[in-house]
Order: C-alpha cells, then sequence, then structure tokens
C-alpha cells in the first residue's frame, strides 16, 4: 500500500521536526509527496533558513510559509502582525491556498492543548488548521484560493498520559506537560528508523539549541533520554471527509 500524501502544518520553524519529524521522515522515504506550512516567521530570516535545511533533511520540500510573526519575536516577519492577532479569516484563507496547490491526503498539525507547552500560537495553528481543512473542500469558500481539495483526515500531534514518564525530563526543566488519556490517542507510530534523521532536522534549527529552546533541552540531554522521547509520535485522528479511503491511515 503507498503512502499517502501528506501536509505539516505547524506555529514555528522547529515544531515540524519536534513532533513530526518522523511521520514526515517516512512518509517521504516511501515516496509519498510531503510539504510543511509553517504559519511564524519568513524565509528570509535566519530562522527561516534553518526550517528550510530542516526540511530538505526530512524530504519534505521547500518552506511553505504564512508570514505572520512569532508572538514572542515582532522581528520574526517586520511589517506583519503577529499570528494570534490577524483576522482569522485570512489566516484559513492563505492556509487553504495551500492545502488546495498542495492537495494532500493527510493533513497534520497541533492538537487543542497546541502541545506539551500550550503555547498561544500553537493553539492557534490548531484553531486555523481544523478551520481551512474543512473550508477547502467547499467551493463558494475563498473561491479565489485554487481548485477545491478536500483531505480525508486531519491528525493532531499530541502526547499521551503514558507517555509522562519518558517526558519527565523535560517537565523537570519546567516544560508544561499537556498530555491527553490515552484512549484519545488512534495512531502511535514507531520513528525508531528514523530517528537520525529526526534528530539532524531538529539540530538544524541552530538558533533555538543555541538559546536554550526545545532543541538546545534535547541536545543536553543523554542520548537515551532524547531518544526516549523523540522515538515515538502519536496522533489524534479527525476524519475531514465523509468517506475515507484506508491508504489515508498514518500507521499503515
Amino acid at each position: 500500500m503507498s503512502m499517502p500524501s501528506l501536509l505539516g502544518v505547524f506555529a514555528h520553524p522547529d515544531d515540524e521536526s519536534l513532533f513530526s519529524g518522523g511521520v514526515l521522515a517516512r512518509h517521504a522515504a516511501a515516496g509519498a509527496r510531503t510539504a510543511v506550512v509553517t504559519a511564524t516567521w519568513t524565509p528570509d530570516t535566519p530562522r527561516g533558513a534553518e526550517l528550510a535545511e530542516a526540511l530538505g533533511i526530512l524530504g519534505a520540500g521547500e518552506p511553505r510559509m504564512l508570514g505572520y510573526a512569532d508572538g514572542g519575536a515582532p522581528h520574526s516577519a517586520p511589517g506583519s502582525p503577529r499570528l494570534c492577532e490577524a483576522p482569522l479569516d485570512e489566516a484559513v484563507g492563505r492556509l487553504v491556498a495551500h492545502l488546495r496547490e498542495f492537495r494532500p491526503q493527510i493533513v497534520v498539525t497541533h492538537d487543542a492543548y497546541g502541545g506539551l507547552t500550550g503555547h498561544p500560537d500553537h493553539v492557534h495553528t490548531h484553531r486555523v488548521t481544523t478551520l481551512a481543512v474543512q473550508a477547502a473542500g467547499l467551493e463558494r469558500l475563498y473561491p479565489d484560493a485554487g481548485t477545491p481539495w478536500q483531505p480525508s483526515a486531519l491528525y493532531l500531534a499530541t502526547h499521551p498520559h503514558s507517555a509522562l514518564d519518558a517526558l519527565s525530563e523535560l517537565a523537570r526543566a519546567g516544560k508544561g506537560m499537556n498530555t491527553v488519556p490515552d484512549e484519545r490517542v488512534t495512531a502511535t507510530v514507531d520513528v525508531s528508523p528514523w530517528l537520525r534523521q529526526k534528530w539532524a532536522a531538529v539540530l538544524a534549527h541552530r538558533t533555538e539549541v543555541e538559546r536554550g529552546a526545545a532543541p538546545g533541552l534535547l541536545a543536553g540531554f543523554p542520548e537515551a533520554v532524547r531518544d526516549g522521547i523523540l522515538r515515538t509520535e502519536w496522533y489524534i485522528r479527525q476524519d475531514a471527509a465523509s468517506r475515507v479511503p484506508a491508504q489515508t491511515e498514518l500507521t499503515a
């Protein structure tokens, strides 16, 4: 069974590698079309360049960026509003255009918590993506954004309660731990075969390594601890179409 095409939608450069780097690498290695839309920062910034390097490592093509400013870094997109302050309809329309152009079968984004830390940009990216996936298939919404295309499923990158032991070092480092009941998780993916590739993509985000953000914290952990955090990816599936072909399963 061939791997379905996959589009990741994440808030910041590095989120794609941390949350879904293994699945992106897995799909690309199997010959599937993969790509990533990043809501904040711009290509002409250092972090935009780091994103391009990370996506190259993962096989996920060139950066696609909505062009909004990171909530904590106005210089990330000079002259543009912060993501959470931008008109919602505008942000949804920008993402719809990417969905209709790339035409993915599967879309992956942050869960409703915005991941472990609950970053406001992550939460808002979840909202924008959920709306855009629904709108992309409706011809009367955003008619100037391209030919309608309906992804089959939306997968939300998440962490179950049972992962808390593996995440304990992050908790001790002061990171929030927003996890979901295990029964909410519908796809558990062992990305061990792509772990080296995933870690190389995380390290490509040198700005975040140097300032001690999540990539920097992980770089300071023993390899066994780091691998325990990164080797599994969890997702919550939400069907986006009334009839969903079997080949759209993330864990096929």
